[in-house]
Parts: C-alpha cells; sequence; structure tokens
C-alpha cells in the first residue's frame, strides 16, 4: 500500500524489464508469493534490462538522482526489519535535476557473482531483484523493484561413497539398510534395501520420508523448523527374518532444493532420509540419515512420472 501511495502521489510510474532470450525459463517466486514467477539466471551470467519512468502530464519531480541497484538479500521472515544485503551493485542512470518528461534507459550489470541459489523458506528467504529508485529529498523515494531466480548447475561429486548401516533395539528388531550413495541431484533415484535381520516387534509397515531441515540463526537466537516433503511406503506387511525390502525413490516432482550449508551466516538448510517402522501398537521406529542434494542440468527421461510403489509381503 505504501508503494501505491507513493505512486499515486509522485506524478509518475515506474517499470522495470529484463532483457532476455526467448528460451530463458521461469521459476517459482515463492510460497508467499503464489503463482508469481520470474526468469531464471545462473552465477557468472550478465543482467541487462530497460527502465522507464512514464510522468503524468502537467508533472513534474525533483530529485537527486535515479539509479537502479542489483542486490542479493537475506530476509529474517518472522522479523522484516531484520534484512541483510550480502551484495548490491549500483549504477547511476540521471545525475540530480528536475524530471518533466517521460524517459527510459538501458542498464546491465556484468558477470554478476550470484554463488547463492534463491531460497523461499519457512522462516527465511533469500532472493535477488533489481530496484529502481529516484531519489528525493524532502519526500520519500520512489521505488519499483522486479525479482529474479537463481540456479546454479552443478558438477556430479567426485566421490559419492554409498551408505550402509546397522541399527536396531536390543533382542527385538536388527535391521540393516544400504542406500546407494549420499549425493543425489534433485531428478536423482534413490535406491537401497533393508534387511530384516531380527524381528521380534510385529511390524505393520515401513514408509522411507524426506525432511528438510531449516537453521537460522546461531546460539540462543537460533531457530530450526523441519518438514516432511514426501512420505512413501516401502512395505506392507509383517516382514521375516532374512526378509530383504528393496527401496526406489523417484526425487523428481517434490519441492526440493540443493543443500545450503551456513549461507552468509544467516542459514542452513539440510535434507535427510527417514525411515520409519510402525507396530500394530502404532508405535514408531526411526533412523534419519543425512543426504545432500545438488542441482544438475535437466534432461528428458522417460521414467519422470515414475512414483515409488510399496512392496507388499506375503502372508
Amino acid at each position: 500500500m505504501s508503494v501505491l501511495s507513493q505512486i499515486f502521489g509522485s506524478g509518475c510510474s515506474l517499470e522495470v524489464q529484463f532483457d532476455h532470450e526467448p528460451q530463458r525459463k521461469m521459476a517459482p517466486l515463492g510460497r508467499d508469493r503464489k503463482g508469481e514467477k520470474a526468469l531464471i539466471y545462473s552465477d557468472g551470467e550478465d543482467v541487462s534490462g530497460s527502465a522507464m519512468v512514464s510522468m503524468k502530464p502537467g508533472k513534474k519531480i525533483d530529485h537527486q538522482g535515479v539509479k537502479i541497484e542489483l542486490i542479493g538479500q537475506v530476509d529474517m521472515l518472522y522479523d522484516r526489519s531484520n534484512s541483510y544485503d550480502f551484495f548490491s551493485i549500483t549504477k547511476d542512470l540521471e545525475p540530480p535535476g528536475t524530471l518533466v518528461e517521460s524517459k527510459s534507459y538501458k542498464w546491465k550489470f556484468s558477470s554478476v557473482d550470484k554463488q547463492h541459489e534463491t531460497y523461499y523458506g519457512i522462516n527465511v528467504r533469500l532472493r535477488y531483484l533489481v530496484r529502481l529508485t529516484i531519489v528525493r529529498n524532502y519526500a520519500s523515494n520512489i521505488l519499483k523493484e522486479m525479482d529474479f531466480v537463481v540456479q546454479n548447475l552443478q558438477p556430479a561429486p567426485e566421490i559419492n561413497n554409498s551408505l550402509k548401516m546397522e541399527v536396531g533395539i536390543e533382542d527385538c528388531l536388527h535391521i540393516e539398510f544400504e542406500y546407494d550413495k549420499t549425493k543425489y541431484h534433485l531428478k536423482d533415484v534413490v535406491v537401497g534395501k533393508v534387511y530384516f535381520m531380527l524381528v521380534r516387534i510385529k511390524i505393520k509397515h515401513m514408509e522411507l520420508d524426506i525432511i528438510r531441515k531449516e537453521t537460522t540463526g546461531s546460539g540462543n537466537s537460533g531457530t530450526s523448523d523441519s518438514e516432511t516433503i514426501s512420505k512413501f511406503e516401502i512395505m506392507d506387511g509383517a516382514p521375516v527374518r532374512s526378509e530383504c525390502i528393496p527401496v526406489r525413490l523417484y526425487l523428481s516432482g517434490f519441492d526440493l532444493t540443493p543443500t545450503y550449508r551456513n549461507v552468509q551466516n544467516k542459514f542452513s538448510v539440510k535434507y535427510f532420509l527417514n525411515l520409519v517402522l510402525v507396530d500394530e501398537e502404532d508405535r514408531r521406529y526411526f533412523k534419519q540419515q543425512e543426504i545432500v542434494l545438488w542441482r544438475k542440468k535437466n534432461r528428458l527421461t522417460h521414467c519422470s512420472a515414475v512414483t515409488a510403489l510399496p512392496h507388499r509381503l506375503s502372508d
């Protein structure tokens, strides 16, 4: 509302547009801006476009300059006043003076360092934006912001070991689970198996969950929130000793991001595979294991719509 009141009371309106080739893709801006999409850029790419100041007939604006900024910003959503610009590049478009007619400007930021991906979480947001500002002395500045999305493609990790662990409850339950690797790209498939080495609990079913844990701040002021991204039942029925249950979980189609580690000392995002067993009294036994997610270039595949199916044990 404050921006609208500035525009209506200023005698002008502002517009920002990006230059982009037709094949450049777009991505949603986030959970708090449903339906909005923005252009995708990657680290090192130029960001350019045009800016327009449209004056209303008979109006003029005395100003201290017109500028365009490219900003990388971390916002704590529970405290909007706690906003942190981790980088800002400014270009002057117009020296101080008086605007009496509409004007358009071309702008370009070359080889921009964009090492962090855009992120919209529960308590934190990392965003990139271009801001057009008319600077005024005795009145509020007039501004217009346009977001863009940053997604960075990564090479496959050189080391990607498999994961094998044994867990259990003494004299009651002993299982061994194995995943084929610990680092997965966002369209990858988790392949593994679960061995039941000892079963003296009446297991009803088993599921594999993907959990995202978002941590903001540090020390006593830090907060952590976990959300379950997906749940897959991989076994229905009571297992027997020496039973081997295959695991095949497709990651495509879920709202996943790469792993973020201590971004600007403000937040981290980690992902976990959570193996859950539920007995006939609805008691839950679980074991979490962290995995690392990364983004690779999309390729067409015939398996994009396949989902994991539960393994049903015979009576």
